[in-house]
């Protein structure tokens, strides 16, 4: 059921990660399904025990079908782990943790496109199978895969560094290997969309592998554009994000970095109260940590409402 409000125009949602997923849920309790796409980085997809492993874009599905892991935020509620325990005792690679019904996701993933589908047909198939309405799109239909440069020049792939590494090595710098090339519904959303808004989610590593995509800054030029910051008080939500910037940009963690981050691309930005200072565009203090879903909706609301004010 969909809240009644003001009559808004279409909305392109960039995401990636548990932040992303969130926010995506909590708008699209706010907007029909017509209203609303949300364009999910596939920088992090790599391949685990031969099969196609789509973490973003499963995230924000389990999400929006109500079967993520409330805490986590990512994998589903109530898994079970029979299989990679199986996978331990033959002494297999265990490090990424895949559950029994996750399992399913990426084995039916994996069938659809060694059968010749896209990535963009097959996730439209898997939400419609998790009774999800709203459309999720992959920001590409080909691997461009998030790279991470290390001390001596050592270069980890994406999960690599996260999860068997504990995203413990300093990250010096991302390159992406791959495709440049959006999927096509991308470049359609986003040139349809009223206002486009850049989801709390990392922007090195969530939101940047997006934006690389050829003539997506060209559609994103000249319209509206909010970004919500993933930064709280000096300290990221969630993941690495805080030590990324002060290695990456240089500078202390913190709304501002954010800003700076996505430059002249954003109209305003939403951030934490309390935050606001050193912003040098429109800024709206709200409640940005997301945790139930009534917390999600708020959110929503308060995005969508400070887009309004917006010329």
């Amino acid at each position: 059921m969909h809240e009644r409000g003001p009559r808004r125009g279409r909305v392109v949602a960039l995401a990636g990660g548990v932040g992303g997923a969130r926010l995506i849920d909590g708008l699209a309790a706010v907007l029909p399904p017509e209203k609303l796409t949300a364009v999910v980085n596939t920088g992090d997809d790599f391949e685990h025990l031969n099969l196609y492993v789509a973490p973003d874009l499963d995230t924000v599905m389990y999400t929006l079908a109500g079967l993520a892991h409330p805490e986590r935020g990512w994998g589903l509620a109530d898994e079970s782990f029979h299989a990679l325990a199986m996978v331990e005792r033959y002494g297999g690679q265990t490090w990424f943790q895949l559950g029994d019904r996750d399992l399913a996701t990426h084995l039916h993933r994996t069938h659809l496109l060694r059968a010749g589908l896209r990535l963009t047909t097959v996730t439209e198939r898997l939400c419609r199978a998790l009774g999800v309405a709203h459309r999720v799109v992959p920001m590409a239909d080909r691997p461009r895969r998030t790279m991470i440069e290390t001390a001596g020049g050592r270069m980890l792939a994406f999960q690599d560094w996260l999860v068997r590494e504990r995203a413990a090595p300093p990250v010096l710098g991302l390159s992406w290997q791959g495709t440049c090339e959006p999927a096509p519904e991308v470049l359609d959303a986003i040139l349809e969309a009223d206002l486009v808004i850049i989801c709390p989610s990392n922007p090195y590593v969530s939101i940047d592998p997006i934006l690389g995509l050829h003539r997506v800054r060209w559609a994103l030029a000249g319209r509206k554009v909010i970004a919500v910051s993933p930064i709280v008080h000096g300290h990221a939500v969630k993941g690495p994000l805080a030590a990324m910037i002060e290695s990456l940009a240089g500078r202390a963690p913190s709304a501002a970095a954010i800003a700076a981050h996505y430059g002249e691309l954003l109209s305003g930005i939403v951030v934490e109260s309390g935050d606001e200072a050193d912003l040098e565009l429109p800024a709206l203090g709200t409640a940005t940590v997301m945790g139930a879903r009534d917390g999600r909706i708020r959110l929503a609301h308060d995005v969508l409402g400070f887009a309004e004010t917006l010329s």
